[in-house]
């Protein structure tokens, strides 16, 4: 059984810097994707960063440009979001997000291109 534990979450000041963790179990995504998506109360769920998990690939959403960096450790079949001179408005649910290994080309940045989530990590930034 797949799981993604995400841990990190918490809350921070305007400007602080947060560290999410994202640990699969059960199976290897080595040369597939992982990424994280984030959800707002009232707001959709919206894609922040994804990596290609072979070649070291990263996508970014224009928000956090700049701010923050994925990187993952395959050795650990883990993936990281640091995150730094957070704002409020980065106040949201965190969810980690994995996606095996295909021959076909995908778009990192929707989410039904996921295969397992992790159960989500409250980022709360205060002004």
């Amino acid at each position: 059984q797949v799981q993604l534990l995400e841990s990190g979450g918490g809350l921070v000041q305007t400007g602080g810097s947060l560290r999410l963790s994202c640990a699969a179990s059960g199976r290897s995504f080595l040369s597939g994707a992982m990424g994280w998506f984030r959800q707002a109360p009232g707001k959709e769920r919206e894609f922040v960063t994804s990596i290609n998990t072979r070649d070291g690939t990263t996508e970014y959403a224009d928000s956090v440009k700049g701010r923050f960096t994925i990187s993952r450790d395959n050795a650990k079949n883990t993936v990281y979001l640091q995150m730094n001179s957070l704002k409020p408005e980065d106040t949201a649910v965190y969810y980690c997000a994995a996606r095996a290994y295909r021959t076909t080309s995908y778009y990192a940045s929707r989410a039904y291109e996921y295969d397992y989530w992790g159960q989500g990590t409250q980022v709360t930034v205060s002004s």
